[in-house]
């Protein structure tokens, strides 16, 4: 039964290899840009060399080795890229590489290709990078260049990070304030609702960016190894990403194993191209990502309760309606800077939101409210 199962499996992978080598054989030769085409062809090579295994495996088993044939999804796929272009299909295929590397990870007769499988994804990754599918220019600062983008990361989770807390703390201020409770009540709640929020954010923040940076350690640890284990396979690897960047097949393998000859240097390059990670940030400190999250946050959720350290009653509740209103404005028209959408269409469809989440959590704590005290 066992054996069966491993038949089965053995099957499914020369299947999957050989649809794979026929969609690469496609994109080759649909692409206009001859490196790139080239770069596609040596990955149909790579398949191809997979899909031979698996034949030998299941020959020794002694089980039938099936003909070429494409599956319907394949057949689709191929058609697809014919129809219009490799730039559209390429997100499909590299969640396929992604799919037949995790597949891989799970068998040990198959966890040696998991890497092959893992490089074409990023080699994909940098074809995508480029609208057409191919990749127009020679340099690597110029691909850069045109992806980079000041301080967005930054301003964005500047935004939302305000954005939480107003709307968290709004929200939590209008329930308190519909049960009709007293302003002190209003204000201890808001301003208890500011520190819990803040610190949940501020944790979670702290926790997401530093489980982020062990792992790169680990990534880059474990890309260390590889090249002590086995130079010639990581200069091929970085020489196909160069390529796959537009460089010439030449350039590109000259480029890779002049690299390759200073350690330090050639663990520099492939952690920057191969994993995609800057060693010098590693994403970035976790306690700067903490405390500006505990900040951010703290300024959004302390608009809805200032009213409260003034004033009392409805006019404490109408002043927080309305302070939390104009900041609820400012947020989404801070957000065209990422969306490019109009001022007004933005600002105002936040406050809509912003305030229609206030309203229904005023009318449960007028509910509660109600209810309790009857």
């Amino acid at each position: 039964m066992e054996r069966s199962k491993e038949i089965a499996r053995w099957t499914e992978y020369l299947v999957s290899e050989r649809d794979g080598a026929a969609l690469y054989d496609a994109m080759a030769a649909r692409e206009a840009d001859e490196k790139v085409s080239e770069v596609f062809r040596r990955l149909a090579v790579v398949e191809r060399k997979h899909a031979r295994r698996w034949a030998r495996k299941l020959e020794e088993a002694g089980a039938p080795v099936p003909p070429e044939w494409r599956s319907g999804r394949t057949r689709l796929l191929i058609w697809l890229i014919r129809r219009f272009g490799v730039s559209p299909m390429l997100p499909t295929v590299m969640s396929l590489e992604q799919a037949g590397s995790a597949d891989y990870g799970r068998h040990v007769d198959s966890r040696d290709l998991v890497k092959d499988e893992q490089s074409h994804h990023r080699v994909l990754r940098q074809i995508a990078r480029s609208s057409s599918g191919g990749l127009e220019g020679s340099t690597v600062a110029k691909i850069e260049g045109r992806h980079r983008t000041a301080g967005g990361n930054a301003l964005r989770a500047a935004v939302l990070g305000w954005n939480d807390g107003l709307v968290s703390n709004l929200s939590l201020v209008m329930a308190v304030a519909g049960a009709n409770l007293p302003a002190s009540t209003i204000l201890i709640t808001g301003l208890a609702g500011l520190v819990a929020g803040a610190g949940s954010m501020a944790l979670g923040e702290w926790l997401s960016v530093q489980s982020s940076r062990e792992l790169y350690e680990r990534q880059i640890a474990m890309e260390e190894a590889e090249i002590a284990e086995a130079p010639e396979e990581e200069a091929e690897e970085l020489a196909l990403i160069y390529e796959a960047r537009g460089m010439s097949e030449a350039d590109a393998k000259a480029l890779a194993d002049r690299i390759m000859e200073d350690p330090d240097q050639a663990l520099d390059a492939l952690t920057r191209e191969e994993l995609g990670i800057d060693p010098d940030s590693l994403g970035g400190s976790a306690w700067t990502a903490a405390v500006a999250s505990f900040v951010l946050f703290a300024l959004g959720a302390l608009i809805p309760v200032i009213p409260y350290f003034f004033l009392e009653g409805k006019a404490a509740l109408v002043a927080s309606a309305g302070l939390s209103a104009v900041g609820l404005f400012a947020i989404g028209a801070a957000i065209t800077l990422f969306t490019g959408r109009s001022v007004l269409f933005s600002g105002g469809r936040q406050l809509l939101f912003g305030l229609v989440a206030a309203a229904l959590t005023f009318g449960i704590g007028r509910l509660l409210g109600v209810s309790i005290a009857g």
